[in-house]
């Protein structure tokens, strides 16, 4: 398959780098692959084309390695990306801040904006910018472009974005509730639309992405009018390691009763909290056996999850008013039936009713789990964050 129009996906994290060379128009995939524990002396990287798996122990010392060891897996297989008409490179970048809500074609002057307001997402924002240095050396006349996830949601109406602090402080600081997940809640919920045959204008849905991160969204009519996440990817729904919503004054106990410092409390609510912290496990395959098990600890940490997804989801339907769609998607809102069972349980009241039959169906295709005559749709919808990126991009170069 040619690479001529593809785009190449980059997601840089901060020790991996996911990328996948698409088709923004037909979703055809050339190849995709990762990069893992880059910078350590067990890195390796995967990469998948023309129907083979090939795995490379090798060192790659920075981002810039694993991007060079990627371009020559595609070089192995005839395509020499630098000469291939790419449209675009297509960066995935988590904080966009006040500055950035549209796709952007990336300059000096975007990166150095970018690590102005790398404080905002200091987990995330300077592994992206990693990558887009790496991409823009070694393709260099290739556009790169930079994708937000905080840009779905810029136009949240100001009832959900303010926190109710000092508002010259929130001000001087950028503190404001700018959400996450935006390229995966957009993407989704017009695929809802799509699946429905029903201009997106006219819907009102509430969006589950639930994967080791998770987020919930409220959209009306095509435009987000809430989201669990704020100015972090750490407030909302429990996670795979994140706590969600906590009082503030636990993070003031732990730093004054406690003795933890700010480094410390950081990486308890982001890396050590969450479902991890509940039973020590955050894969749901493995919780579900150990519940299964009998293990106590692992059913209080399920039964939170879904209390927390059940409060957003009720939340959410007071804000819409009427609700058309209730659409799960990700790695937990894909293969989880029981999740969306119990996430919806009892509420036939409000039309909402999930079919045991139709929830048990394993597919990767977008469908119904609700009876076809109930008045809400609950679906299930794979996300395609790398074929929005894709489209995303391509449509700003082009």
């Amino acid at each position: 398959m040619s690479a001529q129009g593809a785009v190449l996906v980059l997601n840089a994290g901060s020790s991996s780098l996911k990328y996948q060379l698409v088709h923004p128009d037909s979703g055809e995939v050339v190849a995709d692959g990762i990069a893992e524990r880059i910078g350590d002396r067990a890195s390796s990287i995967t990469h998948e084309q023309d129907g083979r798996t090939e795995t490379d122990e090798v060192s790659l010392p920075d981002h810039r390695a694993a991007i060079e060891r990627a371009l020559e897996f595609f070089r192995a297989h005839g395509t020499e990306l630098a000469d291939a008409g790419l449209a675009a490179v297509g960066h995935r970048v988590v904080h966009g801040g006040r500055s950035f809500y549209e796709p952007t074609v990336i300059t000096p002057e975007v990166i150095a904006e970018i690590e102005r307001i790398s404080p905002l997402a200091p987990l995330h924002n300077p592994a992206n910018l990693v990558g887009i240095s790496a991409a823009r050396e070694l393709l260099p006349d290739v556009p790169s472009v930079a994708v937000f996830d905080t840009a779905f949601f810029h136009g949240l109406p100001d009832a959900a974005a303010t926190y109710a602090i000092d508002r010259a402080v929130a001000e001087e600081h950028a503190l404001r509730r700018y959400g996450f997940h935006g390229t995966s809640h957009d993407y989704v919920s017009g695929q809802v639309a799509r699946f429905l045959d029903c201009p997106i204008g006219e819907i009102n849905q509430i969006v589950l992405h639930l994967g080791n991160g998770a987020s919930a969204s409220a959209i009306a009519g095509g435009a987000p009018i809430d989201t669990s996440m704020g100015m972090t990817p750490l407030e909302g729904l429990v996670m795979g390691t994140r706590s969600g919503d906590i009082d503030p004054g636990l993070v003031l106990h732990l730093h004054r009763a406690a003795g933890l410092s700010v480094d410390e409390i950081d990486t308890l609510l982001n890396k050590q909290s969450g479902l991890r912290g509940l039973c020590g496990e955050n894969d749901f395959r493995t919780i579900t056996e150990q519940i299964e098990a009998g293990d106590a600890d692992a059913r209080r940490a399920y039964d939170v999850y879904i209390h927390r997804l059940r409060r957003y989801v009720g939340a959410y339907l007071v804000e819409l008013g009427r609700v058309d769609a209730i659409a799960f998607t990700a790695g937990v809102g894909e293969n989880a039936a029981s999740v969306r069972a119990d996430a919806l349980a009892g509420l036939e009241h409000y039309g909402i009713v999930v079919d045991p039959d139709r929830n048990a169906v394993r597919s990767r295709e977008a469908r119904r789990i609700s009876p076809d005559d109930t008045e809400v749709a609950v679906l299930v919808v794979p996300t395609n964050e790398e074929l929005a990126i894709a489209r995303q991009s391509s449509a700003v170069v082009g």
